[in-house]
C-alpha cells in the first residue's frame, strides 16, 4: 500500500504550486477554486496556455500546454462548470488559430525557439499536423464537456490518421486510446478498440520509439481508470500486475520518478511532481488507495 503521507511531503516539498494544489484537492480536502487559480495562471493574453510542460521551457503558448491544463482541470469540472467551459473556449479559440485546414494541430510551434527545451521538443518554422497532439487535446475537451467548432474538425481528422498509426509511436498511440474513450460516436470508437486489441503486445509495454533504453508505456498510461476504454485492450491480469508494481514503484522520498530522458534538472523536479500524481491518481481510481 502506497505511504499517502510521504507522497504529500514528497509532492509538498518538490512539485510545483498547480501539483501541490491538485494534490490537496484530491487527497486532502476539495479545493476547486485552487486548482483553478493555478491553471489560470499559466494562461496568456492569447488565450493559449505557456510554460506547462516541463520539458518545453518557452512562457509561449503551447499545444502540450493547454492538453497539461485541460487535463489538470478534469478533476475540477464538475464543482465548476461555467470557469472551465470559459477558460477551454479562450483556449480552444487559440489552438483554432494555429491548426491547418484538416484540423490537425502541430506537436510544438515556432514560439518554442530561443528557449530551453528537450531535443524531443525542437520547433521547426512549418511544423506538419500531429495525431498525438490533436488526439490529447480533442480528447481532454471532450472530457470536459467543451463545445467548439474545432472540434469537429479535429474529430475527423484523428479518426483518418489514425488508419496509419503504429504501435511504436507510442505516445500517439496512447492519446488515440484516449480520443477512443472520450469521442462520442462510441459504435465507432468500439470497433476501433476491438481492431487494436489484436495488435497489442503480449505484456503490455509499449516501446518509446527513440527513446532512452528501457523507456516505456505501460498499460496504465494507456488505461489509467478502470472505466476506461483502454482497459479492454489489455488482460485483466496484466493490469493488476502493473498495478502492484506502480504501488511498489514508490520511492524512499515518497514520490515516483520517470523512465525517459532527464535533460534538465528543473525539469526532472518537475516531471516527479507530475508523475507522483498521476501514479496516485491512477492507484485511487482502481482502488488501491483510498
Amino acid at each position: 500500500m502506497p505511504d499517502l503521507d510521504a507522497a504529500a511531503q514528497f509532492v509538498h516539498s518538490n512539485g510545483r504550486l498547480l501539483e501541490r494544489r491538485r494534490f490537496e484537492h484530491l487527497f486532502v480536502a476539495p479545493d476547486p477554486d485552487g486548482v483553478l487559480r493555478a491553471v489560470e495562471a499559466y494562461k496568456n493574453p492569447d488565450g493559449g496556455v505557456g510554460a506547462l510542460e516541463p520539458d518545453l521551457r518557452t512562457p509561449a503558448s503551447q499545444p502540450s500546454a493547454v492538453l497539461y491544463a485541460f487535463e489538470a482541470l478534469e478533476s475540477v469540472a464538475a464543482d465548476r462548470p461555467h470557469q472551465v467551459a470559459a477558460f477551454g473556449a479562450d483556449a480552444l479559440d487559440w489552438i483554432a488559430s494555429i491548426a491547418h485546414p484538416d484540423g490537425g494541430i502541430p506537436f510544438v510551434t515556432p514560439g518554442a525557439a530561443g528557449y530551453a527545451h528537450a531535443p524531443w521538443w525542437a520547433p521547426v518554422e512549418d511544423p506538419p499536423s500531429s495525431l498525438l497532439m490533436t488526439a490529447g487535446v480533442v480528447a481532454a475537451a471532450h472530457r470536459l464537456g467543451l463545445d467548439h467548432p474545432w472540434m469537429a474538425k479535429a474529430t475527423s481528422y484523428v479518426w483518418g490518421a489514425m488508419a496509419e498509426l503504429k504501435l511504436s509511436d507510442a505516445y500517439a498511440f496512447r492519446y488515440t486510446v484516449h480520443f477512443l474513450d472520450a469521442v462520442p460516436d462510441r459504435a465507432r470508437a468500439d470497433a476501433e478498440i476491438e481492431r487494436l486489441a489484436g495488435r497489442m503486445p503480449e505484456d503490455g509495454r509499449l516501446v518509446v520509439e527513440g527513446g532512452v533504453e528501457g523507456e516505456t508505456l505501460s498499460a496504465l498510461a494507456v488505461a489509467p481508470r478502470p472505466d476506461h476504454a483502454g482497459v479492454r485492450l489489455f488482460p485483466r491480469a496484466l493490469i493488476d500486475a502493473q498495478l502492484d508494481e506502480l504501488a511498489a514503484a514508490q520511492q524512499d522520498d515518497g514520490g515516483w520518478t520517470f523512465d525517459w530522458a532527464a535533460w534538465n534538472p528543473a525539469a526532472a523536479f518537475e516531471w516527479r511532481g507530475v508523475v507522483t500524481l498521476d501514479a496516485l491518481a491512477t492507484l485511487r481510481a482502481y482502488s488501491r488507495i483510498g
